[in-house]
C-alpha cells in the first residue's frame, strides 16, 4: 500500500511541478537581474561560496522524487544527488552526483559498494559476518521535501546462521540537501539467544580511479596509495599492513601503508573521506553526535583508508578487545539506535582543483549537522526529538592535598553519562547511549540533548590520575535540567609523592618515541612541516626498535637523573631474538631513599594506557624471587593491540599496590618490572604513569 500511494503522489504531483519550474525560472531571471544591479565583492571565502550556493539550492531545489523500479532497485533523487538502492536488501548501489553517474566502485557487486554488516558469534564459536541483506523494503514518507525508505532484516530461528537481531536500516533524502542520512535500528526480543556483537559499521567503497586524496583531519590528509598498490606489495607482520614495492605512483615506494594509522578517538571522529581531481568532488563521513558510538570519548577507530573506503564505525573492538564487546546474555532484550549520519557530497564553485580544498567546507557542513542535532525529521519514533530530551550541568573541582595546588578546577576534564556501573565502567560499555562533554577551565560542564533513561556521571581529568563517579545515579526526563552544582573528586593518594614518571593523561605520548626503520616508513608522518614529533608513534614497526637499542640488557631508568621523555621507552615489550623466538624483557626503576619509614606502607600506583595480553610482575630490590611481591595478574592482561595498530593508548587501567616499608632500604633501590609473557612480538604494556608515595 505504501509503495501504491507512492506512485500516485508522484503523478499527482507532475502538475505542480511543472507550475514550480516556471515558478523557479521567473524567480532566477529577477535574482540575476538584481545580481547586475548590486556590486559583488571580487573576493569571496570559498565556504561562504558554497554556503549561499547551498542556500539557493534549498529555495530553486527539485522535489524529492521516488521511483520504484521493475528490477529490485529504488531511486530517491532531489536534483542534486541521486541515490539507488538494491530492494529489498537496502544496499547503497549507485551515487550520482556532478557528472559522475556513480560515485561508488561500479566493479564490484552491487551487494559489495554500500552496506552495512556486523561482526558476531554464539558462545565459542568463531565469528561470523552479516552483511544485513535486508528481506523486506518500506516506503516510510515520500512527499516533495523529504523520502524516508526502511529495509528490514528479522531472525530466524529455525536457520543457525541467522544473526539473532531485528534490523531496520533507514535512509533520508532530503530537499536541497547535497547528500543523504542512513541510520539503523537494531533490537532483541525476550528469550534470544546468548551472543557477542563485536562489530557494526556501514562501509563505502568508491571509484577507485577516481577519489586518490583523503582526509581525516586537519593535519592527517594526502593523496593516498591504491588497492592495487597494496596487491601487489609485501605483507608484513600482520595483514593490514603493506609495504609498497610496484606502486604506480613511484613517490609511495617503500613505504608503509595500514589503515590503522588514520584511526581517530571517537570525540575527534566527526568528518573524514575522499576528494576526486577530476571532476573534483568530495565524498564525506560526518557523525554529528557521539551518542550512539560505544566505549566513550576517547576510544580509538577506523576512518577512512585505501579502497578508496570510507567507514561509518558504530561498533568495534578495535584498540580494546572483547572487553567492550556487546555481550548478550541469554533471553536478553535490547533496543538502540545508531546514527544518523550524514553522507555528505561536495564540489568547489570557483574552480580550485587545488587537493584539500573542498575539506574546509565539509567540516563546515559538519558544524551545520552537529547544532541541527537531534534531527526533528527522522520518522521513527524510537528516535527522540529536543523536547524529548534533557540536560545535565555542573561544576567539578578536584582536591588533593599533596598536590602542587591542592585544590584546583578540572579545566578540560572529561565529563559524560554512560550506563550505571562501577568506576571508569564506561570505557568498557557498549549497549547504552553515552554522552560527554569537556569542562572549561573552571570546571564548569553542561551536556544537552540526553535521551531519558538512568544513568551515572563519570568524568576524568588530564593531568590528574584515576577516575570520577558522582555517589547517586541520575535520571533524565523529557524537558528536565538537572543542576549538580559544585561536585569535589578526590583523586587516589595516600602521601606526598616522592617520585612520579610520565603524565596521568591515559597515553604514552610523552615517552620515548623512536624513529622508524627508513625501509618501513610512511613518509608522510615523517614530514616535520606538516606533524610534531608526538605524531610518531604511528608508523610502522616501533615495538621492533626496542630490541634494537637494548639488544642485550633492558632499560634502567633511574629517577634522579633520567628524563622520561628521552630515557623511557614508550612501550614494554618482548625482545626478538636472532634465533626468531622472544624474551621475556625487565626493566629497572632505580631510586634512593633517605631514612625509610620502618612501619607502614609505601604506595605504587602503576597506570598503564594500553596492555596487550601482557602480565607486569613487580619486585622489590631482588629480581630473582620466584613469586613476584605484586603482579597486575593473570586476568588482568588486555587485548587492546594498540601497540600493533599505531594507537598510543587502549584502554586504560589502574593498579595501586601497598609496599610494606620492609621491602626497602636506606640508600639506592630497584623496582623490577618484568613483562614475563612473551610468545609474540605484539605482547606488551604502554605506561601512562607511575607514581611512589610516602607512607601516610
Amino acid at each position: 500500500m505504501e509503495i501504491k500511494n507512492a506512485k500516485i503522489r508522484t503523478t499527482q504531483h507532475k502538475k505542480l511541478r511543472r507550475f514550480s519550474t516556471m515558478a523557479a525560472l521567473l524567480f532566477l531571471f529577477f535574482g540575476l537581474a538584481l545580481a547586475m544591479a548590486v556590486p559583488v565583492p571580487q573576493q569571496q571565502d570559498f565556504s561562504q561560496q558554497i554556503l549561499v550556493e547551498n542556500n539557493n539550492k534549498t529555495m530553486l531545489s527539485r522535489d524529492v522524487t521516488l521511483e520504484l523500479q521493475n528490477h529490485g532497485q529504488v531511486i530517491i533523487d532531489n536534483g542534486i544527488v541521486r541515490v539507488t538502492f538494491s530492494r529489498p536488501d537496502g544496499n547503497v548501489i549507485a551515487l550520482k552526483y556532478k557528472g559522475i553517474d556513480n560515485l561508488l566502485e561500479i566493479h564490484n557487486v552491487h551487494y559489495n559498494r554500500g552496506y552495512w554488516d556486523v561482526v558476531w558469534n554464539r558462545p565459542n564459536k568463531a565469528s561470523a559476518t552479516d552483511r544485513v541483506r535486508a528481506t523486506n523494503f518500506k516506503v516510510i514518507t515520500a512527499n516533495n521535501d523529504q523520502v524516508e525508505l526502511s529495509f528490514t532484516k528479522t531472525w530466524d530461528p529455525s536457520d543457525a546462521s541467522s544473526l539473532p537481531l531485528n534490523i531496520d536500516k533507514r535512509y533520508i533524502v532530503r530537499r536541497g540537501d547535497s547528500g543523504f542520512y542512513s541510520y539503523g535500528i537494531f533490537e532483541r526480543l525476550n528469550g534470544w539467544p546468548q551472543i557477542d556483537v563485536d562489530q557494526i559499521r556501514i562501509a563505502y567503497k568508491l571509484l577507485g580511479d577516481k577519489f586518490h586524496y583523503m582526509a581525516v583531519s586537519d593535519d592527517r590528509q594526502r593523496m593516498m596509495p591504491t588497492a592495487e598498490d597494496r596487491l601487489a606489495g609485501k605483507p608484513l607482520d600482520y595483514p593490514e599492513a603493506v609495504l609498497l614495492t610496484r606502486p604506480a605512483d613511484p613517490s609511495f615506494q617503500g613505504e608503509v601503508d595500514d589503515k590503522y594509522q588514520y584511526s581517530l578517538e571517537n570525540m575527534e571522529n566527526r568528518v573524514h573521506g575522499w576528494e576526486s581531481s577530476d571532476p573534483h568532488v568530495g565524498f564525506w563521513m560526518i557523525t554529528p553526535s557521539d551518542e550512539f558510538r560505544t566505549a566513550g570519548p576517547v576510544k580509538q577507530d577506523l576512518t577512512s583508508h585505501v579502497g578508496p573506503i570510507t567507514l561509518s564505525m558504530f561498533v568495534s573492538t578495535h584498540y580494546a578487545g572483547k572487553d567492550v564487546s556487546m555481550r548478550f546474555r541469554e533471553g536478553e532484550a535490547w533496543k538502540k539506535v545508531f546514527g544518523p549520519v550524514f553522507t555528505y557530497l561536495n564540489s568547489d564553485p570557483t574552480g580550485n582543483d587545488n587537493p584539500g580544498s573542498l575539506w574546509e567546507d565539509a567540516k563546515n557542513q559538519m558544524t551545520i549537522e552537529t547544532s541541527r542535532w537531534p534531527y526533528n525529521f527522522v520518522e521513527s519514533r524510537e528516535f527522540p526529538s529536543s523536547d524529548q530530551r534533557g540536560s545535565l550541568r555542573g561544576q567539578l573541582l578536584v582536591r588533593d592535598r599533596y598536590a602542587k595546588y591542592p585544590q584546583m578546577w578540572a579545566d578540560s576534564a572529561y565529563v559524560g553519562l554512560a550506563a550505571p556501573g562501577e568506576l571508569g565502567s564506561w570505557q568498557r560499555e557498549s549497549k547504552g547511549y553515552q554522552f560527554w562533554t569537556r569542562a572549561d577551565e573552571h570546571g564548569y560542564f553542561s551536556i544537552d540533548n540526553i535521551r531519558s533513561g538512568t544513568y551515572n556521571l563519570y568524568a576524568w581529568v588530564p593531568g590528574v590520575l584515576g577516575d570520577y563517579k558522582y555517589d547517586k545515579e541520575i535520571t533524565i526526563t523529557p524537558r528536565s535540567s538537572t543542576n549538580l552544582n559544585l561536585l569535589v573528586f578526590d583523586p587516589p593518594r595516600q602521601g606526598p609523592t616522592l617520585w612520579e614518571i610520565g603524565i596521568p593523561d591515559r597515553k604514552a605520548a610523552e615517552f620515548y618515541i623512536p624513529s622508524p626503520r627508513p625501509t618501513l616508513m610512511n613518509r608522510f608522518y615523517n614530514d616535520s612541516k606538516i606533524h610534531i614529533h608526538d605524531d610518531n608513534f604511528r608508523q610502522y614497526g616501533l615495538w621492533e626498535r626496542y630490541a634494537e637499542l637494548y639488544p642485550h640488557q633492558d632499560l634502567v631508568y633511574n629517577v634522579d637523573t633520567d628524563d622520561y621523555h628521552r630515557n623511557w621507552f614508550f612501550a614494554h615489550v618482548t625482545r626478538a631474538t636472532n634465533s626468531g623466538i622472544y624474551e621475556a624483557t625487565t626493566w629497572q626503576i632505580v631510586f634512593h631513599l633517605q631514612r625509610p619509614k620502618k612501619i607502614g606502607n609505601y604506595m605504587l600506583r602503576l597506570a598503564l594506557a594500553s596492555s596487550t595480553e601482557a602480565v607486569i610482575d613487580i619486585r622489590f630490590n631482588n629480581p630473582s624471587t620466584k613469586r613476584p611481591h605484586f603482579t597486575t595478574g593473570y586476568w588482568s592482561s588486555g587485548k587492546d593491540n594498540a601497540i600493533a595498530r599505531h594507537g598510543i593508548h587502549g584502554l586504560y587501567w589502574l593498579f595501586n599496590f601497598k609496599v610494606p616499608s620492609q621491602y626497602l632500604v636506606e640508600g639506592e633501590n630497584v623496582i623490577y618490572l618484568t613483562q614475563r609473557r612473551h610468545t609474540g612480538a605484539f605482547q606488551g604494556v604502554m605506561y601512562d604513569y607511575i607514581r611512589f608515595e610516602d607512607v601516610e
